[in-house]
């Protein structure tokens, strides 16, 4: 009678064991779909972050490049400001900036820029031009 009640307690045992698994697996399958459900959604919520975190960073360099261009710019023009009022206005300051390129030009190389005005203020370009 052992050997019939253990075979009994063994069946009862897997039917038991097979109900379990058969309302427990679809059960779990929803569970791990909720599951990955959720994980996906806490991607996405993450990577919109980033996502919002470097428009931002883009934004701000921007806006942050911008003020330096401006300020660079107003620094130009007030040296340039400075400069044409302490040469007597920017015709002068012009013609100053024009020989200080001669001269630079000139010092580049072995050749030699002359310098002549004329009436109109402006140089003649080929008079520093010899034959080789």
């Amino acid at each position: 009678m052992r050997g019939l009640g253990s075979v009994i307690v063994l069946v009862v045992i897997g039917v038991v064991i097979l109900t379990a698994f058969l309302v427990g697996w679809p059960r779990y399958n929803v569970y791990r779909q909720e599951m990955a459900g959720r994980a996906a959604y806490a991607q996405a919520e993450q990577d919109r972050r980033i996502r919002v975190l470097e428009a931002q960073a883009a934004l701000d360099s921007a806006q942050l490049t911008a003020q330096a261009e401006i300020a660079r710019a107003r620094g130009t023009n007030e040296a340039n400001r400075i400069m044409a009022d302490s040469l007597g206005g920017p015709e002068n300051y012009l013609r100053w900036s024009y020989i200080n390129m001669l001269q630079e030009t000139a010092g580049r190389g072995d050749r030699q820029v002359i310098y002549i005005p004329t009436e109109a203020g402006m140089p003649i370009l080929e008079a520093g031009r010899r034959a080789q």
